[in-house]
Formats: structure tokens, C-alpha cells, sequence
């Protein structure tokens, strides 16, 4: 499972990639190239096509977005950093960003100390894909030694942007995850990170209502990424945090928040998961009313919520109060190429979810060919497919696609007859 990891230096497959001219980039690069924020344009699913010839294509064009995040104008750095993290979501770039790590990292610090709210956002992200590019391994951990630092300073920072607070949050979680081998490291960015979504816990203490739901985004972003680390502690750490938080957490699910509630929710199963783990005599005092509270929001009738977000709450925390209860966790499954991968476990899914939030719909792909996160989730080397295997899957595939979409159109045809109750007024008039 994913925290019990041996840490080797991974990475992404080593390719054959062909030098190409060295041109100063212009905004006609980046307009020539702006099909890059669809991730979708990166897929190969068309003709055959010469691969060296696109590979040095592709390269060419990132080139020129590494130059263009050191541009004057705003809007175009934070276009480049966008285009940048659509091309590392979406492909295996390990030697590219190999050779141009430092002058990577060397911009993304830069746009996070100087850029505004959106900019920072942006590098925060692409620092994260950076990381998952590259793998743990000491490249990785010397771009680390340079953002840590920059990171805290921002999540820190009251006067910043609550939205970069936020990115810088979750970025410093991700980063530390992939790539620290110092636990001094790990505990002092955890320490950072319980520094702000404790405040949460004095907020709720406070029967004034300083419900300061500007922040709340920020807790909660704090508490997932510092939840995550937790999952690569050592077992004795473990203890120690859950004794600190286990009673203290219970406070944020009457939160106004929903994300707040989901998110303390999750983080109460997984730290009973690993509190189970870690000691065969758990036992928690307040159980009966930890029970009682989750038993609530799992049957939440509650007139004054959203609809929406009502299903999302009730669905969360019947998950929640089967792993309180009864130690239970819905096993699901996720299908990337041939293979499968059960998430069986809280842990799983907390790691699984965290990098499913980055990579976006490069997930699949990543699991398939991303030789650190498969080491994370246990999958072994890449499964190499001969063409022949891959031209049936993608035969296969598009038929799926035809036929999922007719399905779909179909079904959403019936729904909204049943759902437009004007259509049947118009009948008799």
C-alpha cells in the first residue's frame, strides 16, 4: 500500500528525443501553440504520424513556453504556465524537463514570489506536475529545497491572495509527498500545514461566530494536503497525530462548509484506518457520539441545503460511518489501458484522489507510463503493447465511445420528459 513505499529514484520512461533549433520565442509561438490548454490535443489517436518528427514538434513549442514564463506581460506568463500544465499532465516529458529542470523551477519561483493571485495559482500547479514528472529522486529534491521555502512563506502569508494561499497549500503537500527523504523535512511542512487548519478548530471554539468562510477554502486545503503526508508517516508519528487531532476533528463536520465537512469526514476514516493499523486496541471514548454525528449528516434532511449537495454529503458519510463502524471501506475499481486497480483502502483513495485533482483526465495515461506513481500504487513497470494489441483497443474503444454516447443521449431524452412538467401542460391546453 502506498505508505509503506520504498522511496528509489523513479521516473518517466527515457525516450529518444531529437535536438531541435534554438529560437527566441514570440507571442507568435504562443498563439501557433495555444491548442496546448486542450489536453486532448495531445493524443495520438489519429493517422499514423512520424512520432520522432512530433516529439520534436511538441518539444519546440514547450521551448518556447519556458521562455514565455519569463515575459513581461502577465497574461502571457500565465498562459505559458497553463500551456506547460496541460503538456505535463497529459504526456511523459521526463528527459525534456530533465535538461531544463533548474530553469523550470527557476521560473516558477519567480512567478509565485512576484505574480499575482492567478499567476501564482498556475506555478504553484506546475511546480506539482514537475515533481510527479520527475519522480523522487535528489533532481527532485533539489527543486524541492528551492520551492519549500517559497511555499510555506506564501501559505503563510496573510496578506496573499486566499486562491494562492490555497494552490501553495496544496502544492507544498504534493511536492513534500513525491520527494522528501528527510523526515525533518516531512514534519516541519506538516507543522506548517496543521499551523493553519487548526485555526478552524479555534474558530469553532468561538461562539461569537468569527466564521471566517474566507479562510475555510485555505483550512481545508491545508487539512488534505497535511492528511496525505500523514499516510508516509513513521507509526510512532502516526500515534502522536492522532492523538493530537482525533478529538478536536469531530468539531469541524458542523461546519457551514460542505468541503469542510467532506473533508474531515474523510480525514476521521483514514485516521481510524491507520490508528486500527497501527494499534490492534484502538479505542476511541467518544464513539457514540462521533456515531450519532455521522449518522446525522449521512441521513441529513436538512430544508435549508442544496439538493446537490445534500446527495454528495449523505453519500461521503455513509462511506465514513461504515469505516467507523464497522471498519468498512467500498472497494472500487479504475480501469487505465488493459489493467485495473482496486482502491481498497482510505489510504488508497486519499492518494489516489490527490493526484486524480492534478493530472485531471492525464490520469489514466500517468498510471499507465508514469513509472513513479505506478511505484506508488504498487503496478510494477509499465506493461508494454505490441501496435497490433493497441489498434484493437482503440478499435474497441471508439465503439464503446459510439455507443456510450447513444446511451446517454438517450437516457437524458427520457429524463428530461419526466422531468418537464411544462410539456404536459402544454398537452391539454
Amino acid at each position: 500500500d502506498p505508505k509503506s513505499r520504498v522511496r528509489n529514484s523513479t521516473s518517466g520512461q527515457p525516450r529518444n528525443v531529437q535536438p531541435f533549433s534554438d529560437e527566441d520565442a514570440s507571442i507568435e509561438t504562443m498563439s501557433h501553440c495555444s491548442g496546448f490548454s486542450d489536453p486532448a490535443s495531445f493524443t495520438e489517436d489519429g493517422p499514423e504520424v512520424d512520432e520522432e518528427a512530433t516529439q520534436e514538434d511538441l518539444e519546440y513549442k514547450l521551448k518556447g513556453f519556458i521562455d514565455l514564463t519569463l515575459d513581461k506581460s502577465a497574461k502571457t506568463r500565465q498562459a505559458a504556465l497553463e500551456n506547460l500544465k496541460s503538456a505535463f499532465s497529459s504526456k511523459i516529458l521526463y528527459e525534456f524537463i530533465m535538461e531544463r529542470r533548474m530553469t523550470l523551477t527557476d521560473s516558477i519561483e519567480r512567478c509565485i514570489k512576484k505574480g499575482k493571485s492567478e499567476e501564482q495559482c498556475a506555478a504553484a500547479g506546475l511546480a506539482c506536475l514537475l515533481c510527479v514528472q520527475m519522480g523522487s529522486g535528489i533532481e527532485s529534491e533539489e527543486i524541492f529545497k528551492t520551492l519549500g521555502p517559497v511555499l510555506k512563506k506564501i501559505v503563510c502569508d496573510g496578506t496573499a491572495s486566499i486562491q494562492a494561499r490555497q494552490a501553495c497549500a496544496t502544492c507544498l503537500g504534493i511536492c513534500c509527498f513525491i520527494v522528501t527523504d528527510d523526515i525533518t523535512e516531512l514534519y516541519s511542512t506538516m507543522e506548517c500545514l496543521e499551523n493553519i487548519f487548526t485555526k478552524a478548530y479555534q474558530r469553532d471554539r468561538d461562539t461569537n461566530g468569527v466564521s471566517s468562510t474566507h479562510n475555510t477554502v485555505l483550512h481545508i486545503s491545508a487539512l488534505l494536503a497535511w492528511t496525505l503526508l500523514l499516510t508516509i508517516c513513521p507509526v510512532n508519528e502516526v500515534k502522536k497525530k492522532i492523538e493530537m487531532h482525533l478529538h478536536k476533528l469531530p468539531t469541524l463536520l458542523s461546519c457551514d462548509d460542505l468541503n469542510m465537512r467532506i473533508a474531515a469526514g474523510e480525514t476521521l476514516a483514514l485516521l481510524f484506518e491507520l490508528a486500527r493499523e497501527t494499534d490492534a486496541d484502538f479505542f476511541y471514548e467518544d464513539m457514540e457520539l462521533l456515531t450519532e454525528k455521522l449518522r446525522a449528516l449521512a441521513t441529513d434532511g436538512n430544508k435549508h441545503r442544496a439538493k446537490v449537495d445534500k446527495r454528495k454529503q449523505r453519500s461521503v458519510f455513509r462511506d465514513v460511518l461504515r469505516a467507523v463502524e464497522e471498519r468498512d471501506f467500498p472497494t472500487e475499481m479504475v480501469k487505465f489501458g488493459p489493467e485495473r486497480m482496486y482502491i481498497d483502502c482510505w489510504v488508497k483513495k486519499k492518494t489516489y484522489d490527490t493526484f486524480k485533482e492534478i493530472l485531471g483526465s492525464g490520469m489514466q495515461y500517468h498510471l499507465q507510463s508514469n513509472d513513479f506513481l505506478r511505484n506508488v500504487f504498487e503496478l510494477g513497470p509499465p506493461v508494454m503493447l505490441d501496435a497490433a494489441t493497441l489498434k484493437t483497443m482503440k478499435i474497441s474503444r471508439f465503439e464503446r465511445h459510439l455507443y456510450n454516447s447513444a446511451a446517454f443521449k438517450a437516457r437524458t431524452k427520457a429524463r428530461s420528459k419526466c422531468r418537464d412538467k411544462r410539456a404536459d401542460v402544454g398537452e391539454f391546453f
